[in-house]
């Protein structure tokens, strides 16, 4: 049920009001909107009588968002941009069948990408966006149907479909591993390590796992595993990577296992999306893809994924 029709400002009001926040100036707005000037003063006069509150301070002919403007402006941005972005969508598929899903980078480029064009086969007309994100996020204020998520089985407000459990190894280029005569666990200890930011515990983890003492660790920092992949294919360290995601630098002997035989499990991936959104056909499509795409793939690679 929408609010009373006195909270719910025409279109163009928040418009012009949108672009004189962002720009600070109404003739700013008014040449970004094809209008007046004294158009887009009344538009906006028009909003703050509407409203009852004051969204701008007047200086000679300057205005400045007030307190409580500043805070409805942000607000405005973002509900102007969810439907600028569902008017885009209904316009790139006018049938319907939207899947908006957020990806891991890494996880999105090696593993997903590659195949989606199987899902976007069997469920012709059905159009999916992939936006990349890193963090959680509340699906209540953003247009997205749908997350790959990594980590412990915990997005508060979201339902959750397990997908597959995260097996990392210690890799290394091949000059890297003789050069540093790596042969067992505790001598990876002596090699440059490197580590992402969003783990950072990783390898103090993988040394507790193998019973290693160690004091602490050091060695370059990453903000993404596609990054680390290529520093650790160049040969300036050892990372600890998805086994799943490095299959291309395996096969390719650019990364070899740093010592044989030792990985180590560090979480795993769901698919997340809010619990009213579980039904909608193209994400319940692509729920029973993807579960499906994991199990024929581990079937194919003696029960790990993407090898």
């Amino acid at each position: 049920m929408l609010p009373p029709r006195r909270f719910l400002p025409s279109f163009s009001l928040l418009s012009a009001f949108e672009a004189a926040a962002r720009t600070g100036s109404v003739t700013a707005a008014a040449n970004e909107l094809g209008l007046t000037q004294s158009a887009v003063s009344r538009q906006i006069s028009a909003l703050e009588k509407q409203l009852g509150v004051a969204l701008f301070l007047r200086e000679r002919q300057t205005i400045r968002l007030t307190i409580a403007g500043d805070t409805y402006a942000r607000e405005v941005r973002e509900a102007l941009r969810r439907i600028s972005n569902a008017s885009l969508n209904l316009k790139a598929n006018p049938a319907g069948g939207t899947l908006n899903l957020a990806i891991l980078p890494f996880f999105g480029t090696r593993w997903l990408t590659p195949r989606i064009g199987r899902f976007l086969d069997a469920y012709p007309g059905m159009v999916v966006n992939l936006i990349t994100r890193l963090e959680p996020f509340d699906f209540r204020f953003d247009t997205l149907d749908a997350a790959i998520h990594f980590g412990a089985a915990r997005w508060p407000g979201a339902a959750l479909t397990f997908l597959m459990d995260e097996e990392v190894v210690p890799a290394c280029s091949p000059d890297f591993k003789a050069r540093h005569g790596l042969e067992k666990p505790a001598d990876i200890l002596n090699a440059p390590l490197l580590h992402l930011n969003t783990r950072p515990d990783a390898w103090e983890m993988w040394f507790s796992a193998n019973q290693i003492p160690f004091d602490a660790l050091h060695g370059m920092l990453f903000d993404q595993f596609i990054t680390m992949v290529e520093a650790a294919s160049a040969g300036i360290g050892v990372a600890l990577l998805p086994r799943f995601l490095i299959g291309r630098e395996l096969g390719e002997g650019l990364l070899v296992p740093a010592v044989e035989g030792l990985s180590m499990q560090t979480g795993q991936y769901h698919l997340a999306c809010p619990p009213d959104r579980a039904n909608y056909p193209p994400l319940a499509a692509f729920r029973n893809w993807i579960v499906k795409e994991i199990e024929d793939d581990k079937l194919a690679n003696n029960g790990r994924i993407g090898q």
